[in-house]
């Protein structure tokens, strides 16, 4: 963990408080389990990795080709719990939350298309804890409803932590919450949101030493490419607290 100071602005009157959650290290397998085809988690239930890296062979990943549910590592059902695992790079498409999920200390080595997918049609996904890299897009995609929080997260060398789904057939509004962020090395964006559809995503208590915290766009339900109508801070779609660039 890292320790970083944050200031908090109350009545007008600026206090410290010192962040000791901030992931700064991607740990290392002893061994990796490779499995053929994906596993189910059943609704409800948990499963712990052990600290092993869990990975598919033969490999999924098709580098940013789209994929599916069968190109994935792991699929867990409404409720179920994914806890200490290290994703290897040969999964395509990573986890598939088919309804909410919890990913608990859950780390990707080497990000291909999604490591993460959240299909839950409300309530709250979370991710706590773990971290990736080398997205070349998009670490995390929200395509169903409801809201998906990450706190304590180690991001490095990835394009987007979190993407709302810009050109969904279905939209509705999206929530996302980012809490004790690091992003290190290079990053795009924190969070990818559409502002027409009523997203909201909130950015607090992290350290961005690389990237911007939002991008803003105008998606639609065609399937052609969202329009990017602004960056950073907006009000609504976009709120920014307690966000630290250097010194973290």
């Amino acid at each position: 963990m890292h320790s970083i100071l944050t200031l908090i602005v109350t009545a007008g009157l600026v206090t410290a408080q010192t962040n000791t959650n901030l992931q700064t290290k991607f740990p290392t397998a002893t061994s990796t389990t490779g499995i053929p085809a994906a596993r189910t988690i059943a609704a409800g239930t948990s499963f712990d990795g052990q600290m092993l890296q869990w990975d598919r062979s033969p490999s999924t990943c098709k580098d940013q080709t789209e994929g599916g549910e069968k190109d994935a590592l792991f699929v867990l059902e409404n409720g179920a719990t994914l806890s200490n695992v290290i994703v290897g790079p040969g999964a395509g498409e990573g986890i598939y939350c088919k309804g909410s999920c919890t990913l608990n200390n859950v780390w990707w080595t080497d990000v291909c298309e999604d490591a993460a997918t959240f299909l839950q049609s409300s309530g709250t996904s979370y991710v706590n804890g773990g971290g990736a890299r080398n997205a070349a897009d998009k670490v995390f995609q929200h395509n169903g409803g409801g809201t998906v929080s990450v706190k304590n997260f180690l991001s490095s060398k990835n394009g987007k932590i979190y993407r709302s789904c810009g050109n969904c057939k279905t939209q509705v509004a999206r929530k996302s919450i980012f809490e004790n962020i690091r992003a290190i090395d290079s990053l795009s964006v924190v969070a990818g949101v559409n502002a027409n559809f009523g997203d909201s995503t909130t950015i607090k208590n992290s350290c961005l030493l690389k990237g911007r915290t939002c991008d803003i766009f105008e998606g639609n339900n065609s399937g052609k490419e969202p329009t990017k109508i602004g960056t950073g801070p907006s009000g609504t779609a976009c709120v920014v607290r307690a966000v630290q660039t250097s010194g973290c």
